[in-house]
C-alpha cells in the first residue's frame, strides 16, 4: 500500500471518495426524470434536451484518458477538490440557467469533473489497498456506486413532486460544497508523484473516442444516419491515430501497453460485456414494460429498481468471494446469470408477467454485481502497480465504447426484428436471445481466467 501523507486515515477518506463520487454518479441517473420539465421550461423538443445526457456523456468521455496524467502530476488532494469545485460551478450554473445553453455549460463542467474522477477514484482504492483485500474493497465501491442507479430516479422523483426541475441541481450542489468542506480535513494525497509532460497532440486525437460515441448516438436515434457514419469513420481514424502515438511515446499519456498482459485485456472485455448486459437491460427493459405489457411510465421506471437495488447489495459479496475463491468461479457465475437472464427472457417475451420480467432483469443485473467490479479488481491485480491508474483509465473508457456499441446494436436489431417479424414481443425475444449470445461468449471467456487469485 502506497501513501505520501503523514496525516493520511483510512475510514474518513474513503468515506469522502466515494461520497463525492455517488453524489456525481447520482447526476447522471436522476436526470431523465426531469426531460419533461426542461421540455415545458426552454419549449424545446426531447431530441434537443437530451443533448443533456449525450454531451454530459461525451465530455465524461474525453475526460478519462487525461486523469492518469492527472493522478501523476497533481498531488491527489488539490485534483479532488478541483474536480469537486469544477462540478459544483456546473451544478450552480446549472440552477441559475436562464437558457438552455446555459444550462448545458454546466452539465459539461459537471462531465469535465465525473470523467476525471470516475477512474481516478478506482484507481486511489487499488493503490491504498492491499492486493488480498482488494476484492472487498471495490465491492463495496459497487455498492455505493450502484445504489446510485436505485436513488437516481428515487431523488429525482420526489423532488420534482414538490419542487421545480432547480431543486434537483440544488441537491448536487449541496452535496458537491459539504464533501468539498469535508475533504479539507479527510482527503490526502496518497498518489505518488511522477511528474511528465501531458502531449497535447495526444488529448486532440482522443476526442475520437467521443466522436465514436457521437456517431451511435446520431445511428441509433436514425435521424440523420449519414453523419453518424462520417463521425464514426472519423472518430475510429482519430483513434487509431491516437493508439499509434501512445505506442510510439517514451512517456504517452494513456499506457496501452496495459492491454498486453493477458489478463488485463481478458477483464477489460468481461467489463464491456457486463455493461453491456447491464446497459441494455436498463434501456429495453422500460421499453418492454411499455409497449408489450402495457404498463404506465411510473411502474416501469419503478420495476428496474428492485434490479438496482440487488445489484447493490451482491457487489460486497462478489468483492469477498473474489478474494476468497478467485476470478474464474466469480466471473463465470455472473456470466451464467447474465446468460440466463436474458435467455429466459427471449423465450419467454411474448407471455410473461409484469412480475417475471422483473426478476429476470433483476438477474441480469445480478450477474453484473459478479462481472464488473471483480473483474476491474482482477485485471488491476495483473499490472505493476506503476500501471493501474492507466489500467483503470482504459477500463473506463473502454467500457462507455462497449455499452455505446451495445445500446447501438440493441436499437438497431430490435426495430429490424420488430419490421421483419411484425410482432412486437418477437422483436424484444429476438434482441434478447442475441444477447444472450454476447453473454455466453463473455461466458467462455470468464472460463479461462486463473481460478485463484495467484497471476
Amino acid at each position: 500500500m502506497q501513501n505520501t501523507s503523514d496525516n493520511f486515515k483510512r475510514t474518513p477518506f474513503v468515506a469522502t471518495l466515494l461520497t463525492g463520487t455517488f453524489s456525481m454518479s447520482i447526476s447522471q441517473s436522476a436526470l431523465s426524470t426531469a426531460y419533461p420539465s426542461f421540455m415545458r421550461s426552454f419549449n424545446l423538443g426531447a431530441d434537443t434536451v437530451a443533448w443533456l445526457t449525450t454531451g454530459f456523456m461525451l465530455m465524461m468521455t474525453l475526460m478519462m484518458p487525461i486523469s492518469p496524467w492527472l493522478l501523476n502530476n497533481v498531488p491527489f488532494k488539490r485534483l479532488f477538490q478541483t474536480v469537486e469545485l469544477i462540478f459544483a460551478i456546473g451544478t450552480g450554473l446549472c440552477v441559475w440557467a436562464p437558457s438552455f445553453t446555459v444550462l448545458m455549460v454546466g452539465r459539461l463542467l459537471e462531465a469535465v469533473g465525473v470523467g476525471i474522477i470516475f477512474p481516478s477514484y478506482q484507481t486511489v482504492l487499488l493503490t491504498i489497498t492491499d492486493e488480498k483485500h482488494r476484492g472487498r474493497v471495490m465491492g463495496t465501491a459497487g455498492l455505493v456506486m450502484g445504489s446510485a442507479l436505485a436513488v437516481g430516479p428515487i431523488i429525482s422523483g420526489v423532488l420534482l413532486t414538490w419542487f421545480s426541475w432547480q431543486a434537483l441541481f440544488v441537491f448536487f450542489l449541496l452535496v458537491a460544497l459539504a464533501v468539498l468542506a469535508v475533504s479539507v480535513k479527510t482527503i490526502s494525497s496518497v498518489m505518488p508523484a511522477k511528474p511528465s509532460h501531458l502531449d497535447w497532440l495526444s488529448v486532440i486525437l482522443s476526442t475520437g473516442l467521443p466522436l465514436i460515441l457521437l456517431a451511435a448516438s446520431f445511428i441509433t436515434k436514425g435521424n440523420n444516419r449519414t453523419m453518424g457514419i462520417v463521425l464514426l469513420v472519423v472518430g475510429i481514424l482519430l483513434s487509431a491515430l491516437f493508439a499509434r502515438r501512445q505506442f510510439g511515446l517514451k512517456t504517452p499519456m494513456l499506457q496501452l501497453r496495459v492491454l498486453g498482459t493477458g489478463m488485463f485485456t481478458k477483464a477489460v472485455f468481461l467489463t464491456g460485456i457486463s455493461y453491456i448486459a447491464l446497459i441494455v437491460t436498463t434501456i429495453l427493459m422500460p421499453l418492454y414494460f411499455q409497449t408489450v405489457l402495457k404498463v404506465a411510465p411510473l411502474v416501469s421506471g419503478l420495476s428496474l429498481v428492485p434490479a438496482a437495488v440487488l445489484l447493490s447489495f451482491l457487489n460486497p459479496i462478489s468483492g469477498r468471494m473474489l478474494d476468497r475463491l478467485g476470478p474464474r468461479p466469480v466471473a463465470s457465475l455472473g456470466m451464467i446469470l447474465i446468460v440466463a437472464g436474458f435467455g429466459l427472457l427471449a423465450l419467454f417475451a411474448g407471455h410473461m408477467p409484469l412480475v417475471l420480467a422483473i426478476l429476470l432483469a433483476a438477474m441480469c443485473e445480478a450477474g453484473n454485481a459478479f462481472v464488473m467490479m471483480p473483474s476491474v479488481t482482477a485485471g488491476a491485480n495483473a499490472l505493476p502497480e506503476n500501471l493501474i491508474s492507466h489500467g483503470t483509465a482504459v477500463t473506463t473508457t473502454a467500457r462507455q465504447l462497449f455499452g455505446s456499441a451495445g445500446v447501438l446494436a440493441a436499437t438497431l436489431i430490435l426495430s429490424a426484428a420488430q419490421r421483419g417479424l411484425g410482432s412486437r414481443s418477437g422483436g424484444f425475444a429476438l434482441t434478447y436471445g442475441v444477447f444472450a449470445v454476447v453473454g455466453l461468449c463473455g461466458l467462455l471467456l470468464a472460463m479461462t481466467l486463473p481460478k485463484s487469485n495467484q497471476n
